[in-house]
């Protein structure tokens, strides 16, 4: 008897002087998508707070503030990014970073040894070629990458 299970699989690539642009140009992006935003959240809300002082001044006190904790996050959004940015500028060709986990399916039977089929599969890119996938034991806290770069600015936690 067997099941199908889902299991995470990491998605590596080695640095090249096209992967370094490739990256600088996504976080470029991202960083002019939350700027944009925090453009727009004063642009709306601009009218609004000061219409809103008129009817109610303790309503549009804690708009106002709402308004202020949003921008502030959307400032740390951006920050975090210029960090990333300063990280893709100093890596090395040739190293290896994690991009990101990828589901996939896997049979298991009885008999298997579970910390294999679950854990360690690695997908390793070059240039967005695959160039080796590696399967080996769930990884101890000790060997876990230096490096992990991430452009996804949704602030989701799934990559």
């Amino acid at each position: 008897m067997s099941v199908t299970i889902k299991r995470e699989i990491v998605l590596r690539s080695v640095v090249t002087d096209r992967l370094k642009k490739q990256l600088a140009d996504e976080l470029q992006r991202a960083a002019a998508e939350i700027e944009q935003r925090v453009e727009q959240i004063d642009a709306q809300t601009k009218q609004y707070i000061a219409e809103l002082q008129r009817a109610d001044l303790q309503q549009a006190m804690a708009v106002r503030k709402r308004v202020e904790e949003e921008k502030e996050k959307q400032t740390q959004l951006l920050d975090a990014i210029k960090e990333r940015q300063q990280q893709v500028e100093v890596l090395d060709n040739g190293s290896e970073i994690v991009r990101g986990t990828l589901e996939s399916h896997v049979e298991v039977n009885v008999g298997d040894d579970l910390a294999t089929v679950l854990g360690g599969t690695e997908i390793v890119t070059k240039d967005d070629v695959v160039i080796e996938i590696r399967q080996r034991e769930i990884l101890s806290d000790d060997d876990t990458p230096a490096l992990m770069i991430e452009t996804d600015i949704t602030g989701s936690d799934d990559a």
